[in-house]
């Protein structure tokens, strides 16, 4: 669990620096989607990192994990589109993959 909350720590901020600095690049309008999906992102791996951590009931658990994992698939495929002409989107397409499978990870432990 203490590594699931790391990765999604690291992922909050990965995704939430990497849509402010997609809001200042010159190409901005292309990168519309990938801004909101990366604060989606944010927003869900902030509500999943303290559900986790007060270790709620199973079930609720599991359903923010799994919310937690699209979130992070989402924000990553675009970020991954881009990820050549910005470091930032590198950076956070990586930290949102790490992020997805650290979930997985707890969500296996869950139902194994």
């Amino acid at each position: 669990m203490a590594a699931a909350i790391d990765a999604i720590g690291e992922c909050e901020e990965a995704v939430t620096a990497c849509a402010a600095a997609m809001v200042g690049e010159d190409d901005v309008r292309v990168l519309q989607d990938a801004i909101v999906r990366d604060l989606n992102c944010a927003d869900v791996v902030a509500a999943t990192r303290r559900v986790l951590s007060r270790g709620s009931d199973a079930a609720l658990l599991s359903a923010q994990l799994e919310a937690c994992v699209l979130a992070c698939e989402h924000s990553a495929e675009l970020c991954a589109r881009h990820a050549h002409h910005h470091e930032h989107c590198r950076m956070c397409s990586q930290a949102t993959l790490r992020c997805a499978e650290a979930c997985r990870q707890v969500l296996h432990g869950l139902h194994g």
